[in-house]
């Protein structure tokens, strides 16, 4: 396997565990992540909790996507949504160093996005 082939899998892995990871929390209902869907859009604890487990599900697909047969624009879109989901943090009141942390969020995405062909 070429060392580029290689780094392609360990961008793939490491972007399908962060996908699979906060679609696990998703689906489990995260106390937070619905206080934050609440208060972002406005919206009661029902309708935060079904945004939330269609939010978990989709994470929970893109992951397997990425590992069976990734795609570069939905690459780039799960880029752009680990950007999203980062920049909520500071938007809901958390410091922004829980932004900068979640850097990796994006830049995996991002770096799988332009090694594929």
């Amino acid at each position: 396997m070429s060392k580029e082939k290689k780094i392609e899998w360990i961008l793939r892995v490491a972007v399908a565990g962060e996908f699979l990871g906060h679609g696990v929390l998703a689906v489990g209902q995260k106390a937070a992540w619905l206080g934050w869907i609440g208060d972002i859009l406005k919206v009661e604890p029902a309708t935060a909790s079904v945004v939330l487990m269609i939010i978990g599900v989709l994470d929970i697909a893109l992951a397997v996507l990425v590992l069976v047969r990734p795609v570069r624009p939905i690459i780039l879109w799960m880029a752009v949504w680990g950007f999203i989901t980062a920049l909520i943090r500071p938007i809901v009141g958390e410091s922004l160093w829980d932004f900068i942390e979640r850097f990796a969020n994006v830049g995996a995405p991002l770096a799988l996005y332009y090694i594929l062909k």
